[in-house]
């Protein structure tokens, strides 16, 4: 056997299997490949795509919570004014109520006070009278003379 013939044949069957594969092999293994680079471009791409999306979304749910914490806040605010005003309300008219039981309990005082100077007087002008009987010796007719009791009493 010849060494050199061995060699030839050799090359000559290599070079006839590198030229079947880059015939029948290479191409569908490059497509392949382009098509699995090109998938996974998109997949980088969309998840670059979805990390935007994500970052926005943070953006506007932070944007819209500290819009909720603003309103929530007036909210807060508004309900404390009311709070103080219905206070101030209530507290006014305690006021007034104070005010007016106090009134009526001043009319009353000078009701009760008017009532016992009259039973003073009434009881001034018996007085008078009996004091005068008994002065006088002799019985005074209180009809007769109640226009002086009345005078007399009215000065008292």
């Amino acid at each position: 056997m010849n060494i050199n013939l061995t060699l030839i044949g050799q090359a000559i069957a290599f070079f006839g299997f590198v030229w079947f594969c880059m015939k029948y092999v290479w191409p569908p293994l490059v497509a392949a490949m382009a098509e699995r680079e090109k998938k996974i471009a998109e997949g980088l791409a969309a998840a670059d795509r979805a990390n935007r999306d994500l970052e926005i979304a943070q953006q506007k749910a932070l944007e819209r919570l500290k819009e909720a914490k603003q309103e929530a806040a007036g909210i807060v605010d508004s309900a404390n004014r009311r709070a103080t005003q219905i206070i101030e309300e209530a507290k006014d008219t305690a006021r007034l109520e104070a005010e007016r039981v106090k009134a009526a309990a001043q009319a009353e005082i000078d009701q009760e006070a008017n009532r016992a100077r009259e039973q003073l007087r009434a009881q001034v002008a018996m007085l008078s009278v009996a004091g005068a009987e008994k002065i006088l010796g002799a019985a005074i007719d209180q009809q007769a003379h109640a226009q002086l009791v009345d005078e007399l009493a009215a000065e008292l």
